[in-house]
């Protein structure tokens, strides 16, 4: 299977993507190589059309949502549930009508609140908008060069991913599939492409305990982890390669190499961890992701990634009161600003595009069945009734938030956000289900 003379998988550019989609095609009688380029490269050329920033409506006609009316006793139950004595601290919450289209009832709806982890709503959000639900992470190993009494006298490449699930042992049925190969020994080099070299970093604001780098994949903790855990596995397989041997380039792939292994993995992996687990980890590597995908040349992607993450929260979601303030993906960091508004313009973002949506819908906690929400809102009226983000952190000072959908007996789709910080945490649950409670009598 042989290559250009030197072949990049940049996704910095439509034209870009062309271009190598224009090779591809014109090696149609390479069966095996279209097959798994194509794989590869199938994220970038589906988020294309992403760029768009046009909301796709639902089935939903105008028509219908115009004589559906909001319920005027959700209204009611809802300004009841305002008004009730409640523990001291800032609280917010905000609910939408989905089924009319419109607007139910608000309580500072708009006032900017620490958001805890229901930020990984908009990061999740964003990213598959801006890479596509169907983005594949990829990890493949090519050789070039014929072995000979197992010795190759040219070179292999490597070409690593930001894909978050990838551990050390990950590597083995790569070394594996070399040393099916025939190849025991390798004179030349072992070409290393790595999205990123150092090890992820810790955003400035998180508490020392907030999050465990050990739990993050192999590609995220710097490249002389990768190159040992790459020389272990080769090792292993009985494979002659020593650490001079290895050298770190960017997404470069030798001319005549055949494609010998690959592992993809899907970006609905992640946000399904980062949203029904809450998996900070999970939720650092999408915004190293998306921040990748935007500037592949910067050697910290976090930045281009809190941008992106900026500019969507202002431009596609339209939230753009100046007290809103985003500064990682996780939502570990208490500068982390949002608002009940803002939280619920994610959820209507991602009902107005099925694809997301249908993502959210199963990967969203729901209430007495599984993810955060397992064991919160086990009572018959909410069980299997409500699918929402939680967001907890219990310091500095108590913050808790929810916000996702549910369907009330009225029939009416509805979106909704709380927000309390300053209180105890179970006494913000409890505000959590009196909302949820008021919504599905």
């Amino acid at each position: 299977m042989c290559l250009p003379s030197t072949f990049f998988l940049t996704f910095a550019s439509q034209k870009n993507i062309r271009d190598i989609y224009s090779t591809i095609m014109n090696l149609k009688k390479q069966l095996l190589y279209i097959g798994v380029a194509a794989a590869l490269l199938s994220p970038a050329l589906s988020s294309c059309g992403n760029h768009n920033d046009k909301i796709k409506k639902t089935q939903n006609t105008t028509t219908a949502k115009k004589a559906a009316q909001v319920d005027t006793a959700v209204v009611s139950r809802l300004k009841k549930f305002a008004a009730e004595p409640r523990c001291k601290g800032q609280f917010a919450f905000y609910v939408y009508d989905i089924t009319a289209d419109k607007p139910v009832f608000g309580v500072n709806e708009k006032q900017p609140l620490h958001s805890a982890s229901c930020l990984k709503l908009i990061s999740g959000t964003a990213g598959l908008h801006l890479l596509s639900t169907k983005y594949l992470y990829y990890t493949a190993l090519f050789l070039h060069g014929q072995p000979k009494n197992g010795t190759v006298n040219g070179s292999m490449s490597l070409l690593g991913s930001l894909d978050p699930s990838f551990k050390a042992q990950d590597f083995m049925p790569f070394a594996a599939a070399a040393r099916k190969a025939g190849v025991t020994k390798l004179n030349g080099h072992l070409l290393l492409s790595l999205p990123i070299t150092d090890p992820v970093k810790s955003e400035p604001h998180w508490y020392p305990w907030d999050l465990s780098f050990s739990s993050f994949g192999i590609f995220y903790k710097g490249q002389d982890k990768i190159i040992q855990a790459v020389l272990n596995a080769f090792h292993q397989n009985g494979i002659q390669l020593t650490k001079d041997q290895i050298i770190v380039v960017k997404n470069k792939i030798v001319r005549g190499s055949k494609l010998l292994h690959y592992q993809n993995t899907p970006i609905t992996a992640v946000t399904e961890r980062m949203w029904k687990h809450s998996a900070n980890t999970q939720a650092t590597s999408m915004l190293y992701t998306i921040g990748h995908h935007l500037d592949p040349k910067a050697a910290d992607p976090t930045v281009a990634g809190v941008k992106y993450l900026r500019t969507f929260l202002a431009d596609s979601l339209k939230q753009k009161d100046k007290g809103l303030c985003i500064h990682d993906g996780c939502g570990l960091c208490i500068h982390n600003l949002l608002s009940p508004k803002a939280l619920c313009a994610a959820l209507l973002y991602g009902r107005h595009h099925p694809d997301i949506y249908q993502v959210m819908m199963k990967q969203l906690p729901t209430a007495g069945v599984d993810g955060t929400l397992r064991t919160e809102m086990v009572s018959p009226m909410t069980k299997g009734r409500v699918h929402a983000k939680t967001g907890t952190l219990s310091h500095p000072y108590g913050i808790s938030s929810l916000a996702g959908f549910l369907t009330g007996n009225d029939g009416h789709e509805y979106c909704f956000a709380i927000m309390d910080t300053e209180m105890s945490v179970l006494d913000a649950r409890v505000l959590q289900r009196k909302l949820c409670e008021a919504l599905l009598q």
